[in-house]
Parts: C-alpha cells; sequence; structure tokens
C-alpha cells in the first residue's frame, strides 16, 4: 500500500510560524510534524509515498530530499493553488496504481500505529475517529452498530484526518479542481460505504500556534519525569 500526506494548505491560523516555514515543517520535540508521519509509516511497512505542496510548497522538498534518510521513496505532487483535500487526492490518483491507499494530514500529531489501516477496505472510505477534543466538542461523525460512519446523529466523534480509500472515489472528479473531502464522504455515507475504527491514543489537531506549544510542553514534562525516576 502507498500514502498520501497532505501538506499543501497555508494554515493561517497558525501565523506567524507560517508566514515563512510551511505548516508540515513546524517541529513538535525538536521534529518536523512531517517527520512523525513518514516514520510511522515507514514503521508500518509503507514505503512509498506523495506528499503534495501548494504554500512555500519548494521548501518541504528541500527538506525532505527524496526520502532516503528514512528509508522511503517520497514524491513530491505541487499544486499551483492548493486545491483542497478531495482536489489534491485527485492529481495524485494515478500514483497510487488503482490501489487502496492511506491519506494522512500532515498538521496533525499522533502516535498511532498505521500497521492496523495498511489493508484495503472493503468500504469505498475507512477512516479514523477520535474522542472529541476541548477545541472541537461538537464532533464530526456518528457512527451505527454496524460498523458504519454517518454524517448525522448523536453522539458525535471527530474525524482525525486519517484514511484509506479506494481510488474510484476520486477517479471522476475534476482535475486540477479545488475540491473538499467533507461532502465526498457525507454522499458515501448516505450509501453505507463508509467504515471507521476509532482511535483512542495521542492525536492532536496542530491549529494554532498555542496548540503547537502545548504539546512541545507536554514532551518537555514527560521528558523531566523520566529524568527525575
Amino acid at each position: 500500500m502507498k500514502a498520501m500526506i497532505l501538506a499543501a494548505g497555508r494554515g493561517e491560523r497558525m501565523r506567524p510560524l507560517t508566514d515563512e516555514r510551511p505548516k508540515p515543517l513546524l517541529k513538535v520535540n525538536g521534529k518536523a510534524l512531517i517527520e512523525w508521519h513518514i516514520e510511522a509509516l515507514k514503521e508500518a511497512g509503507i514505503s512509498d509515498i506523495i506528499i503534495n505542496t501548494s504554500w512555500l510548497g519548494e521548501l518541504i522538498p528541500e527538506y525532505l530530499g527524496d526520502g532516503a534518510y528514512w528509508g522511503v521513496n517520497l514524491s513530491f505532487s505541487p499544486e499551483e493553488q492548493a486545491l483542497e483535500t478531495a482536489g489534491g487526492i485527485r492529481k495524485a490518483l494515478d500514483f497510487f496504481e488503482n490501489e487502496p491507499f492511506i491519506v494522512v494530514n500532515g498538521d496533525v500529531w499522533t502516535d498511532i500505529d498505521y500497521t492496523g489501516i495498511a489493508k484495503a477496505p472493503e468500504s469505498s472510505a475507512h477512516i479514523v475517529l477520535v474522542p472529541n477534543p476541548e477545541h472541537h466538542p461538537e464532533g464530526d461523525f456518528c457512527v451505527t452498530e454496524g460498523g458504519k460512519v454517518k454524517s448525522e446523529g448523536e453522539p458525535k466523534l471527530t474525524f482525525s484526518g486519517i484514511g484509506v480509500y479506494q481510488p474510484k472515489v476520486f477517479a471522476d472528479l475534476p482535475e486540477d479542481e479545488a475540491i473538499p473531502l467533507g461532502p465526498i464522504l457525507r454522499q458515501l455515507m448516505e450509501q453505507d460505504d463508509v467504515t471507521y475504527e476509532l482511535y483512542q491514543g495521542r492525536w492532536h489537531d496542530i491549529g494554532t500556534p498555542e496548540r503547537l506549544q502545548s504539546l512541545n510542553e507536554s514532551f518537555q514534562r514527560k521528558l523531566k519525569t523520566i529524568e527525575f525516576n
């Protein structure tokens, strides 16, 4: 299985940190956000990864190179204007050679093990949900007893930005258009064609400088605890 890391967004809420650096290159515990994903995907046996870029996009391949440092093969899908999630996937679709693939938001941090989801889903989309964080208490989607996801209902969980998709979901989309993923997922949900898994480990949406600072401080506290013990 191959993977895509989404890294094209402007990161408006992260300004001024993203004025001179794309959001996925911001550091968590001394390591760029996107490096955490590359390492985790490698640990799951996924070595072919494509990264879409737009805002300050040239800095990302300059920083990462061809992936040899991590033992992976990195490709890049530059976008003149950011194409949103589904549009970005559509532009890079040939990379996956008509096989299911993992997509990861480049602006989240998590310690999830990708091994569990690195397999072809029976549904058109298989997404990872997480308990609602403090900054998003209303959640995104609800789940059914049959393991499916619905857009309406209660209680709701939050979409982690991690999913496995069948290429057919994006194949008929127009090329080089900005297309969000949310409406496509909701349409699939109406067809009972989205499954999920719930991840209750560490997951952080790095949406503001304050959240980034809080995550880095949690690493420092952990380090001090280890040193003290």
